[in-house]
């Protein structure tokens, strides 16, 4: 019991450091584009913090496995650094045994792990993709300067004069591309355009006076015409395809799992799973990879462990668009964690193996 609480304390608290490092690092990134569409006038400035909140879930869902093997070959380095393991063997404490103190953390931290895959990244997406939705929805006629085309996703604005507080548009053009292939454009002249909030914030929603719209097909010369006196334009942002990978993204879990016929589901099923599974597994590595002599330095093996593990990550990475277009099957995530598996008991038995193979050439 001692043991046990000494190690989960140097691991779940050098884990806490490198999570918060890692998140600091991606999410910075992320920050300065964010910051850049506010200063652009995309995106606005009170909707920062939230949409920082809402992607923070789907960084963790990769941080947290490499987190917890880094924290795992860092406090096993200091160990055989320090002389520690030396005194476990000695008092009849070996390796393997070490990792099965260790288990209820790691296993607790997949559980978590999971959760943040299974429902709460993908809950957070949807948020994420509504709050850019409303977004995008009002930039449109928010970034309108008059006398300049300007364009938010499928639509483009124009306006001649400007009313007070940007409320009001006068002599307004607009024009919306068809969704879908073969569809109607939408063209638009009102007199004035002033913008209604939508209750529910789902859309933007323009009020247009004393004006004409057309639908038209470019590269065709027919086209439809109605004059109006009053006109409610309802902008909303464009969805992504039932067929898209990020639609697959955002989907709850009992929807996907009663898609699970479908290649693009099995491919996010798969994933989801997958990479809960990789904590468990990065114990199993992280064992034999962290062995050094005190004289090596517990940086010795560091780099090449890293690489090990974040090729795991890689090739599961890389599997889910190749299984979601059908070029693998389902099963090749579960295969590449069974081969990484038989890769880390090959590594742990190797002295053992080693000296099995010493003895029979004597």
């Amino acid at each position: 019991m001692i043991i046990r609480r000494y190690l989960s304390t140097q691991i779940a608290s050098t884990t806490a450091v490198l999570v918060l490092l890692l998140v600091l690092i991606a999410m910075g990134g992320r920050l300065v584009r964010y910051l850049g569409l506010a200063v652009d006038g995309r995106l606005d400035v009170t909707v920062l913090l939230e949409l920082i909140a809402f992607r923070m879930p789907d960084f963790l869902v990769l941080i947290l496995p490499l987190s917890v093997f880094l924290a795992l070959m860092l406090t096993f380095g200091r160990l055989y650094v320090d002389h520690e393991m030396a005194v476990f063997n000695a008092s009849g404490i070996s390796r393997p045994q070490l990792g099965v103190q260790l288990l209820p953390l790691v296993l607790a931290l997949a559980v978590l792990e999971a959760a943040l895959a299974l429902w709460v990244g993908p809950w957070s997406n949807r948020e994420t993709d509504r709050l850019f939705a409303e977004q995008a929805a009002r930039s449109g006629f928010d970034l309108v300067q008059t006398g300049t085309f300007v364009s938010s996703g499928a639509y483009t604005l124009y306006a001649e004069s400007q009313g007070d507080q940007k409320a009001e548009l006068k002599h307004v053009f607009f024009y919306q591309r068809a969704s879908e292939p073969g569809a109607a454009d939408r063209m638009i002249v009102a007199e004035r355009a002033r913008r209604v909030m939508d209750p529910e914030k789902k859309a933007s929603i323009v009020d247009l006076t004393n004006g004409r719209q057309y639908l038209l097909r470019p590269g065709s010369p027919e086209y439809s015409h109605a004059e109006f006196a009053y006109y409610r334009l309802r902008l909303a942002h464009e969805p992504d395809s039932p067929q898209s990978e990020k639609h697959y993204e955002k989907m709850p879990l009992a929807q996907l799992w009663r898609q699970r016929t479908e290649a693009p589901a099995q491919a996010e099923l798969g994933w989801r799973l997958s990479i809960a599974l990789t904590l468990p597994l990065a114990l199993l590595l992280a064992l034999p990879l962290s062995e050094v002599s005190p004289r090596q330095g517990r940086w010795l093996r560091l780099f090449p462990a890293v690489l090990v593990f974040a090729s795991l990550v890689v090739l599961l990475v890389g599997l889910k668009p190749q299984v979601a277009k059908g070029k693998w099957p389902a099963e090749a995530p579960a295969l590449v964690l069974l081969a990484y598996a038989t890769l880390g008991l090959f590594w742990s038995r190797r002295p053992q193996l080693a000296a099995r193979i010493r003895s029979l050439r004597s």
